[in-house]
């Protein structure tokens, strides 16, 4: 059996796609198809370049080195965005590319369940249990937003609202009951904060709430799966405002004071060059 994993980013996402997909190599005990969705676009003068075609190639070369069974497929969607945009969430401080997951529907190469992750997680212990859970019924499950979960809620529950950084997907599901495509009609029409993850949470009526060691946003702990490097807040001996991402080793060391992964990160530096070497 095959696990899918999605991610979505333009060429500058190579690093955390790295050292995202080692981490999972690690830990997963099936075979690895990895999905990238990428695209090409122009927004307020910027020109954002895909996720290339050569790297991703190289990087399934990589994989396949450790398990032939692994594969990898680099996916635009530079049509189905511009066919319809989030107009109304093209000039956030987030790129245009965080929402490309919300496409997702559009793409038939993508199967019925898909772990979407962002490129700045990290996998740190087994995950076959959060994958194959049961989804009958459920669009969508992850874990509560750390700071969102006391500021937005749109259900009767005080906490619902998710983190989308990591994110099982039943795309089956979500085809049938048109999530997508009402969350595409909300980022079009009407500015969001983290618009990607809040047209999720006010759109999504079947998900599913897992404990926080399949996500944890802030602090790492013994039964972590998932660790994502998201901002966060410091308060001592001053408030800070902190990010840090897993490519970022000096700040991951200094910063942080994390070594937990200086195994797979002494890869990746290790492997990053053959990702970029001229064809």
């Amino acid at each position: 059996m095959t696990t899918n994993i999605l991610f979505c980013g333009d060429a500058n996402m190579t690093d955390g796609v790295l050292i995202a997909t080692l981490s999972l190599m690690r830990q997963s005990r099936q075979p690895l198809h990895i999905f990238i969705l990428t695209a090409e676009l122009n927004v307020k003068n910027h020109h954002y370049q895909p996720f290339s075609a050569a790297t991703a190639e190289r990087m399934a070369k990589l994989m396949q080195a450790q398990n032939p069974a692994h594969q990898l497929t680099r996916i635009d969607i530079t049509d189905q965005f511009l066919a319809n945009p989030p107009l109304a969430n093209m000039g956030t401080m987030f790129t245009p590319y965080c929402m490309l997951r919300l496409y997702a529907d559009l793409v038939p190469e993508l199967p019925d369940r898909v772990l979407y992750l962002d490129t700045d997680v990290i996998c740190r212990r087994p995950f076959d249990a959060f994958y194959n859970q049961s989804m009958t019924d459920v669009d969508i499950a992850g874990v509560l937003d750390h700071y969102g979960k006391w500021w937005f809620h749109h259900r009767l529950a005080w906490f619902d609202y998710l983190n989308s950084g990591v994110l099982l997907m039943n795309l089956a599901h979500i085809r049938e009951d048109g999530l997508l495509v009402r969350c595409r009609r909300l980022v079009r029409h009407r500015w969001l904060f983290m618009p990607d993850q809040s047209a999720l949470n006010i759109k999504a009526k079947f998900k599913r709430i897992m404990p926080q060691k399949y996500n944890e946003q802030h602090q790492l702990k013994p039964d972590t799966v998932f660790q994502h490097f998201t901002t966060f807040f410091r308060f001592w001996p001053w408030f800070q405002i902190i990010t840090v991402k897993p490519w970022q080793i000096q700040a991951v060391h200094q910063q942080l004071g994390l070594h937990e992964y200086d195994d797979l990160l002494e890869d990746y530096r290790h492997l990053a060059p053959k990702l970029k070497e001229v064809s």
